[in-house]
């Protein structure tokens, strides 16, 4: 691998351990060793900081008169959603200007990866911040935090897990999602663990709790061994597994380096986090300078998440989105909403980002943000979202947008106007320009300013690219 950092191996880089990078930052690095950038990248903050809005809707209280409990359920499920809403933003805005950028994409990465939804706007913002908090540590410490996440029990069911009645749910996802993958364990596995689990719950504070009363003591045979397992015990065994080490690094690849994996490369790269004692950060510095990752069958071949297209807005252009319901809708537009993934599987990415709607709205985005012009396109509406301002289809919502445009254009001083372009596709685009590109982005400006150009090359399909 080559030492010294390029402008095009930097971009690379920064697309995908974070959400891109603007002409500044390219400066900034260009022509250093690229392994320093890397090391700077994944260790910046080295404590990392909670994500906080304003303090959380509280619980119904029990003195509450039951006539009253209705009415208040109910506004205290919409003030929920709105304080949800506004840690989306949050960490959105997060991951487009603030330091840790790659902490963050590994937090979006673990958000996926441990997929759970919420109505408690506390659960959610503790549950994202016990994600970024373990995002770079021990993936073993990360498994038990999660495992004992009121948030995470709450969704798979469980809270109603108990020695009379076992629930399958939070044990048959822990191995089939969250650490082994399909076809590696057992019906009978699962029956065990579940049995293991019995008793694992939240107080009414959002507090893990072990009922002893629902824990079922008795023995049970998991992966062969029959001992009277508990929880933790379950996760010592998940753990002890190189196949739980393979199956994430397999998705920490297809995540990071290519959607469609190579097998070989997958399995080094599994016994390596196993024999690291799933040491995260180590793993992933490794990927990020390791010569597979550069080579040109990986560059360009992801299309963008919802998320990443966002979030690289506000990175590579210095862009502030101004409103939230701007960001909200282009995510419930483009079926990826933070705190919302589908189900316990999280968002399937890669070709499902992109069909023929979802491709015109990305491609008339920048129309939307930058000159306010309204899209010919209503998102879908779902109960679990307050989405009253999605049925506007009001170009408004872009209104307060906010870009250095002065800033951005002395980046580019070039006076041909082809020279510019190629410029400015070298940082916007994943490839240099092609003969049929130039002709379709010069052939419909009238004038070829920096702006004009910057909003035609993302305009182009290639431009969903990283």
């Amino acid at each position: 691998m080559k030492k010294i950092a390029s402008a095009a191996r930097l971009l690379h880089l920064f697309r995908r351990a974070g959400f891109g990078a603007g002409p500044a930052l390219l400066d900034r690095y260009t022509g250093q060793p690229l392994g320093a950038v890397v090391e700077e990248l994944i260790s910046e903050p080295a404590a990392p900081l909670s994500l906080v809005t304003d303090e959380p809707p509280r619980t119904l209280p029990d003195s509450l008169p039951a006539s009253q409990r209705p009415q208040q359920a109910q506004q205290m499920l919409e003030e929920n959603r709105e304080h949800i809403g506004e840690l989306n933003a949050a960490w959105l805005g997060r991951m487009g200007h603030e330091a840790g950028v790659f902490r963050e994409k590994m937090t979006l990465f673990w958000h996926g990866h441990f997929a759970c939804r919420s109505l408690n706007a506390r659960l959610v913002q503790r549950q994202n911040n016990t994600l970024r908090q373990h995002a770079l540590g021990s993936f073993g410490e990360l498994l038990r935090a999660v495992a004992h996440d009121p948030a995470m029990l709450q969704f798979l069911n469980n809270q109603q897990n108990r020695r009379q009645s076992p629930n399958e749910n939070f044990a048959r996802e822990l191995m089939e999602l969250f650490t082994l993958g399909r076809g590696h364990y057992t019906e009978a596995d699962v029956k065990a663990a579940a049995r293991a689990f019995t008793g694992w719950g939240f107080s009414p504070g959002g507090q893990f709790v072990l009922r002893q009363h629902l824990h079922d003591t008795g023995e049970k045979t998991f992966f062969g061994e029959t001992k009277n397992f508990d929880g933790d015990a379950i996760l010592d065994r998940l753990l002890g597994r190189e196949q739980t080490a393979v199956f994430i690094a397999g998705k920490l690849y297809r995540f990071f380096v290519n959607d469609m994996p190579d097998e070989k490369i997958v399995a080094s790269l599994g016994r390596k986090l196993f024999r690291s004692s799933f040491n995260i950060k180590e793993f992933m510095q490794d990927m990020l300078t390791a010569d597979m990752f550069y080579e040109p069958r990986q560059v360009g071949v992801k299309i963008k998440s919802p998320i990443e297209l966002l979030a690289g807005y506000q990175r590579t252009l210095g862009l502030h989105f101004g409103r939230r319901q701007a960001v909200l809708y282009v995510q419930k537009a483009l079926d990826q909403v933070l705190f919302y993934p589908p189900s316990v599987a999280g968002w399937p990415g890669g070709t499902t980002w992109i069909d023929a709607s979802s491709l015109l709205f990305r491609m008339s985005l920048p129309d939307l943000v930058f000159r306010q012009k309204k899209p010919d396109f209503q998102p879908k509406d779902e109960g679990d979202v307050n989405t009253e301002y999605l049925s506007r289809r009001s170009a408004r919502l872009f209104s307060e947008v906010r870009m250095d445009w002065p800033g951005w254009e002395a980046h580019f001083p070039q006076k041909n106007k082809n020279e510019r372009l190629d410029a400015l596709a070298a940082v916007l685009l994943p490839h240099p320009l092609t003969p049929a590109q130039r002709l379709v982005v010069l052939g419909r400006l009238p004038e070829a300013s920096v702006r004009e150009l910057t909003l035609a090359l993302m305009a182009l399909p290639e431009f969903q690219l990283c």
